[in-house]
């Protein structure tokens, strides 16, 4: 498959652009042949990465938070890319913070349950973090998987 199309956003890392970052994601990702239920799949999925930018990322700060969506097309499928990608704190163990029901921060009742939300929407998520250098989650879905044209 090959890039149809992309684009790069960058916000402001505060709670208020979570709905901001789903909406640039969803009128973007509209331009493919989407189910409502692969749109809400992806809304899900990218309001949990960006809160975690947000939350755990910019917990005593506030930085920015960059969205780049790529879309794929070709042999009669289409996909979309996701990348969301923070210069925050970092993850110190990636594998750790993938657990189901793992958080570093109890006290906010947060359920820990981002990447596992991430995982079951998404057919692909990688996740890169460097301590004291940020976080970067990159979500793939193909769509209308299964299905010919």
């Amino acid at each position: 498959m090959n890039i149809a199309n992309e684009i790069k956003v960058e916000i402001l890392g505060i709670s208020k652009n979570e709905a901001l970052a789903r909406s640039i994601v969803v009128s973007f990702v509209s331009q493919l042949t989407l189910t409502i239920e692969e749109l809400s799949d992806i809304k899900t999925a990218v309001s949990e990465a960006v809160t975690n930018s947000i939350v755990h990322g910019y917990s005593a700060s506030v930085g920015f938070v960059t969205i780049e969506c790529r879309l794929y097309a070709g042999e009669g499928r289409e996909a979309i890319e996701i990348t969301i990608i923070d210069s925050g704190k970092g993850i110190e163990d990636v594998e750790k913070a993938r657990e189901p029901l793992y958080t570093t921060q109890p006290e906010l009742e947060r359920s820990g349950m981002g990447f596992t939300v991430m995982e079951t929407f998404m057919d692909e998520v990688a996740v890169s973090s460097h301590v004291g250098r940020g976080t970067k989650v990159t979500l793939r879905k193909e769509i209308n998987k299964g299905k010919s044209s």
